[in-house]
């Protein structure tokens, strides 16, 4: 719930939020609350607030269409007054096509919309095609998002006369009689170096702190560095150093009484994360936040040399809404998030960006922007989508009204008769229209995500 990737532990008396995820054994618990009470409940609260709160856009079509429409009936009316034939206002009528707004603009975003989905990126809309083209700040969540939102192991520090690969099969054959998310990583991990495991025996595990028993006829120990010194020699206990680093899990190893190493566990940046956060500047994104429900100095070490401008840690789902609403007076906000605590925020701002191919339901129902790959940067061509899409529409609005514009007024000063109008009509229909399908075509957005 508050989009931490790593298992916290908590103890006998401590308050937890629904919603959380247990990774250890069952236990007793006291509900505090009713359930309309519950952090669940208020972030469904939240997510409707958002929704309703948030500033209608009036679609591009919308804008143009009053206006197009009382020009047209002032040009047949001062026609008709002025000269006393009603045949140059119908004439004035029949030229003025409506169809840049009500066929060109569509076609244009909906094109777009489709050229999209052909890469993974599902746009709800054209409200939302227009939204990504005009971002100014980004709002991002950590876990998930910015990091791969799993732990997996980052590195092995192995005794002196021990392996690295030893450490972690020792480890991971012990972990086999775990339901443990962390001893289930470190299994994953020995199968895909394809290490082989041993079967354990005499296993016992103490739930949250580590578990202990026979592989290859050797005691092994594996669990957090206070539970495996408690079972070492009186010798080397002395001598052993816990590390520490901001947002990693550390799994101590002994063998015979005897330390043989540690298995670091992390979330990791996404590959090509500090690349994607530069692209998204020299777009034009003029702010980028990190806003996550993590502790600090986890936060912290992940934006460390990211370039961005504000870090906002151990967020509660309102405060991330309070986040978003802050940076909407800047201009208009993009939140990108994977997880329930992210869905009011998703829902709040301008555009919401959610993570479908990992990510929760509940975020993708309250986002304007679904990516359907495990690909954060796609967010990039999404946005190169959405602005030609939008630039060919406002072309297509241009030409298209302004021929009109050119064709009224020739019919108002007799050059055209009504018949003459009406294939004029057609032909300015068939231009834009054909133009706003380039929308469909490849352009930059193609070398994007072709990386």
């Amino acid at each position: 719930m508050t989009g931490e990737p790593i298992p916290v532990q908590q103890r006998a008396g401590d308050r937890v939020m629904s919603g959380s995820t247990n990774a250890g054994e069952a236990f007793d618990l006291v509900a505090s609350h009713y359930a309309a009470e519950s952090t669940y409940a208020g972030i469904v609260r939240l997510v409707e607030e958002a929704q309703r709160s948030k500033a209608p856009m009036s679609r591009l079509a919308d804008r143009f269409a009053m206006l197009f429409l009382a020009v047209t009936v002032l040009i047949s009316g001062l026609a008709w007054y002025w000269t006393g034939d009603p045949v140059r206002a119908v004439a004035v009528l029949v030229v003025a096509t409506p169809c840049p707004l009500i066929l060109a603009v569509p076609v244009a975003i909906v094109s777009g919309l489709s050229r999209a989905a052909r890469y993974g990126i599902l746009i709800k809309g054209g409200k939302a095609i227009e939204s990504l083209a005009r971002v100014y700040s980004l709002v991002i969540d950590k876990t998930g998002t910015l990091t791969d939102g799993r732990a997996r192991v980052v590195s092995i520090n192995a005794a002196a006369d021990t392996m690295a690969d030893d450490v972690l099969r020792i480890a991971a054959s012990l972990d086999q009689a775990s339901k443990h998310i962390i001893a289930q990583t470190l299994v994953s991990e020995a199968h895909n170096r394809n290490l082989q495991l041993a079967i354990p025996t005499n296993v016992i595990e103490t739930a949250g702190e580590g578990i202990e028993g026979v592989v290859d006829g050797h005691s092994v120990v594996v669990g957090g560095l206070n539970f495996v010194k408690s079972r070492l020699v009186a010798a080397t206990k002395d001598s052993i150093q816990q590390l520490q680093i901001a947002g990693a899990v550390i799994v101590a190893v002994s063998m015979d009484g005897e330390m043989i190493g540690e298995i670091v566990l992390a979330d990791e940046l996404r590959a090509g994360t500090k690349a994607l956060l530069q692209d998204l500047r020299n777009l034009g994104i003029q702010r980028i936040v990190l806003a996550t429900g993590d502790r600090r100095e986890v936060a912290e070490a992940v934006a460390a040399g990211l370039g961005i401008d504000t870090v906002r840690s151990e967020l509660t789902p309102d405060q991330k809404v309070l986040v978003v609403l802050t940076e909407r007076k800047n201009g208009p906000v993009m939140m990108v998030g994977d997880g329930v605590n992210d869905a009011p925020a998703l829902a709040a701002a301008d555009i919401g960006v959610a993570m479908g191919a990992r990510g929760t339901a509940a975020s993708a129902e309250a986002a304007d922007v679904v990516l359907l790959v495990d690909h954060l940067d796609r967010i990039v061509p999404g946005i190169h989508i959405a602005r030609r899409s939008r630039l060919i529409a406002l072309e297509s609005v241009s030409v298209g009204i302004g021929l009109s514009l050119l064709g009224m007024g020739a019919a108002a000063l007799g050059y055209l008769t009504p018949v003459q109008g009406a294939l004029l009509q057609e032909a300015i229909d068939v231009a834009v229209i054909l133009n706003a399908l380039r929308a469909l075509g490849g352009h930059k957005s193609d070398r994007l995500l072709a990386r």
